[in-house]
């Protein structure tokens, strides 16, 4: 099974890739516009590896063990040209490793879109993208793998989930836009249907696994209306998504059913000379349904973090965070989940209190550093913490970065 879903996404994102390039032959029909597509072309590229180090439980490998985890890898590289004036092609290939054997570490294609503006003047935009798009899914899901686009090494992990990062990541299929320029800022909407991807880590969180099936993604929606004033001191926006998903099983024990994952994000921050404060508030509904008991479950969590971020110099910031999430609000502190059997309490929740530091000597180079006190274990990577009976309620975790881009 696991094979097989590598290889779909591989070769979806082959064809994907297929396409793109035929795109840019289409733009070499003469030298002349070959030379001026040429000036257009764009790449570029970035690395980053970090260690990690916990006193109890795994994130992103053995971070527990002696030394700590060096299993956090990302390498990237893009690309951007414009064939016409009014089409752009971009395609990022992403090999990323956290945690694991290696195996996910395989190069695949991160995104990967023709983008069409059917109108461009001083007061709208709007256009059209085709192919695999980055979800508009909070403020960061967008520019998440690209550590310089962070506000530190991890993101808050109750919005941006790494244990079931495939789901909200992106999707293949289509997305239109529209910003509209004000006197007094603008607003951007942007709304997209697709199949999202359902990976290896969906798999692992919901407890199929191992199981003898797989899903399949179906028409999924993801939208969001984004506001900015004052040229960016003030930043608002509403997110939306619908992704779901066919669970076809070859097991009579479990039977055939489907996933529906429905999430709402509420987003504002405020960016002053010298500091910014950031707040975002999630409400998420899972639902699996069609199962034979009592893998059947409803429950809508709520997610939310304060981020302050004060630049002490232009190459200087340091970051404090609380982060909070509750896997079902009608059992936050997971002592139902406990009594049924279906594992600790704590594994139902997070409270986490982050202080970071980032330092950028030179513009291609980013150093960073942070440190993290939690409560809970309900973003734990499954992969790394198979039985969750051995995770400790209370840990503390410290990772360093070193980034760079060309």
């Amino acid at each position: 099974m696991i094979v097989s879903k590598s290889y779909q996404w591989s070769e979806a994102g082959a064809r994907l890739l297929g396409v793109i390039g035929l795109v840019g032959l289409l733009g070499t029909a003469t030298h002349a516009d070959a030379q001026d597509m040429g000036d257009t072309l764009q790449v570029h590229g970035f690395l980053s590896q970090a260690l990690v180090i916990t006193d109890d439980n795994n994130f992103f490998g053995p971070s527990s063990e002696s030394g700590g985890s060096t299993k956090f890898t990302e390498v990237g590289v893009n690309f951007s040209v414009r064939p016409h004036e009014d089409v752009l092609v971009a395609a990022q290939v992403l090999s990323r490793r956290a945690g694991g054997d290696g195996s996910e570490a395989q190069p695949e294609l991160d995104y990967g879109v023709i983008d069409y503006q059917i109108l461009s003047n001083q007061e709208r935009n709007i256009g059209l993208q085709l192919g695999r798009f980055k979800n508009p899914f909070g403020f960061y899901n967008q520019t998440r793998d690209v550590a310089f686009t962070r506000p530190s090494i991890l993101l808050p992990q109750s919005i941006y989930f790494d244990r079931t990062r495939s789901l909200g990541l992106a999707g293949d299929g289509a997305s239109i836009y529209a910003e509209e320029r004000l006197s007094t800022g603008s607003i951007r909407a942007q709304v997209g249907i697709g199949e999202a991807q359902v990976g290896e880590d969906v798999d692992r969180t919901l407890g199929f696994y191992n199981k003898s099936g797989s899903f399949k993604s179906q028409s999924s929606l993801i939208g969001q209306v984004r506001y900015e004033h004052d040229a960016g001191r003030v930043i608002s926006a509403i997110s939306v998504g619908h992704a779901k998903a066919d669970y076809e099983s070859n097991d009579n024990n479990l039977n055939n059913g489907k996933l529906n994952f429905q999430p709402w994000v509420f987003s504002v921050q405020y960016n002053s000379e010298n500091w910014s404060l950031t707040g975002e508030y999630a409400v998420r509904k899972t639902e699996l349904y069609g199962f034979n008991e009592p893998r059947n479950f409803s429950s809508t969590g709520n997610s939310w973090y304060l981020q302050y971020i004060y630049r002490l110099r232009r190459d200087w910031q340091w970051l404090v965070r609380y982060d909070s999430l509750i896997s079902n609000r009608d059992d936050p502190s997971g002592k139902y989940f406990e009594s049924s059997g279906a594992g600790p309490a704590h594994s139902q929740f997070a409270k986490d209190w982050t202080m970071g530091l980032q330092w950028q000597p030179y513009p291609k180079i980013l150093i960073s550093a942070e440190y993290h006190y939690i409560n809970g274990t309900g973003w734990t990577p499954i992969q790394d913490n198979p039985d969750a009976a051995n995770t400790s309620q209370y840990w503390n975790m410290f990772l360093t970065q070193f980034s760079l881009r060309f």
